[in-house]
């Protein structure tokens, strides 16, 4: 019998959120184990629920859904994505300039495969959100990443950026705020990007989903605002800051030079009129998220639970010996690193796997946000505290075990693995 195969462009291609230790957990799940799930930022699960007047705008606008909307959306959504960008202080933006999706990775996805021809570049960071890396592949471009340097608060190294810019390359993505490491990038980094964009003629592509998801005093900066004569795509949903992943609801802004990207845009317009429009229930509640009151500022100011979480968490975490963590500014995540002379790990899918069997608890290992080192790993600070108390628990209990059986005393070599 013949085989079917899969298709080569997904050679390069994972999205370990959702991937081999995923699916070992429903395997243990199904076994009648409960199993705490630090993977994913899917935030309904744990109690973060979507505000009720986004609710009621959906149901009262359902009798009206039927039918597909305009291919870049309804215009009152739209509209209300162009006042927001306003707000940011970003120039000349236009209702026809806003595109909506089924959430912001279907606009992501439509954004490369329009940019892209085979060979193609596209700088990213790493660590990345991973569905960047994986679009470029299958796009038929070639992904190459950026050093975002840990100790310097995860920030953009421009140097290395700078150096592994090619005839090929065709675009700058930037996570900001930052997945999987919680960065919030300052002006006069991202002033320093545009310029680097503007002497190469790239595009830029920002992820800025986690805009509002911030602490302290931090102050996000729209970077499209920053851009002035740069091409530059900015891509936002509701899933985080209004707790409305399942909503599937996320909007593109086309800012910048928009006279000598024609073609472009062209090809955008193309694959927006092939896909026949997004989720119209989802674009209902746009104009009430982005006008109305902002809930999410009670949750991530002091004292609130978004807040008090990531504190519990961070703390927790650099207290485990042998393990750091640059303290988050911004979206749901942390980063911590596994010192390698504590815990010296070839395979860290394999690690983490084994800390999933052992503790009943789901991380995603740094491999998966394209990290190329085995040292990191993604923790999602979501659960409620006393949940996150008995998670992290569970992996400081694991780790102790792990020093004493690979890490030897001193003067001794360590144990073979």
């Amino acid at each position: 019998m013949t085989s079917i195969c899969k298709s080569s462009k997904l050679a390069n291609v994972l999205y370990d959120v959702r991937g081999p230790i995923v699916e070992a957990a429903q395997q243990m799940e199904d076994e009648g184990q409960k199993i705490i799930k630090l993977n994913i930022g899917n935030m309904a699960p744990f109690g973060f629920l979507p505000p009720d007047e986004i609710v009621q705008d959906m149901i009262r606008n359902l009798p009206q859904s039927a039918g597909y909307s305009d291919s870049k959306g309804i215009f009152s959504a739209r509209k209300a994505v162009v006042h927001y960008t306003q707000q940011q202080g970003v120039p000349g933006v236009t209702v026809d300039d806003v595109y909506l999706g089924n959430g912001a990775s279907d606009l992501i996805n439509m954004a490369v495969n329009a940019l892209l021809s085979e060979g193609d570049e596209m700088l990213l960071p790493a660590p990345d959100y991973p569905l960047w890396t994986a679009v470029t592949s299958l796009s038929g471009g070639r992904p190459v990443h950026y050093v975002c340097d840990e100790g310097n608060g995860w920030l953009p190294d421009l140097d290395d950026m700078r150096r592994k810019i090619t005839k090929r390359t065709k675009a700058i993505v930037l996570i900001n705020p930052n997945n999987p490491t919680g960065a919030l990038y300052p002006d006069a980094l991202l002033r320093a990007i545009v310029d680097l964009a503007r002497e190469h003629g790239l595009v830029i592509m920002a992820d800025e989903v986690y805009d509002k998801v911030l602490y302290e005093d931090a102050k996000h900066t729209a970077i499209a605002s920053l851009a002035g004569d740069v091409l530059t795509l900015t891509f936002n949903s509701l899933s985080k800051a209004y707790r409305s992943c399942g909503y599937r609801a996320g909007w593109m802004v086309i800012a910048g030079d928009k006279a000598s990207a024609r073609d472009y845009i062209e090809g955008l317009n193309m694959l927006a009129n092939i896909k026949l429009g997004s989720n119209v229930p989802g674009q209902y509640a746009i104009q009430t998220a982005l006008g109305g009151y902002q809930s999410i500022q009670e949750l991530v100011r002091e004292g609130g639970r978004l807040r008090r979480q990531r504190d519990v968490a961070w703390e927790l975490i650099n207290a485990i010996q042998g393990v750091s963590c640059v303290k988050p500014q911004a979206a749901l995540y942390m980063f911590p690193r596994l010192d390698p002379a504590v815990y010296p790990i070839e395979d860290d899918r394999q690690f983490f796997m084994q800390v999933l069997r052992a503790t009943r608890v789901m991380l995603v290992q740094g491999s998966g946000f394209n990290m190329p080192d085995n040292q990191h790993f993604r923790l999602v600070f979501l659960p409620h505290e006393d949940e996150l108390r008995e998670a992290i628990g569970r992996l400081a209990q694991f780790l102790e075990h792990y020093r004493q059986r690979h890490t030897a005393p001193a003067g001794e070599a360590a144990p073979q693995k």
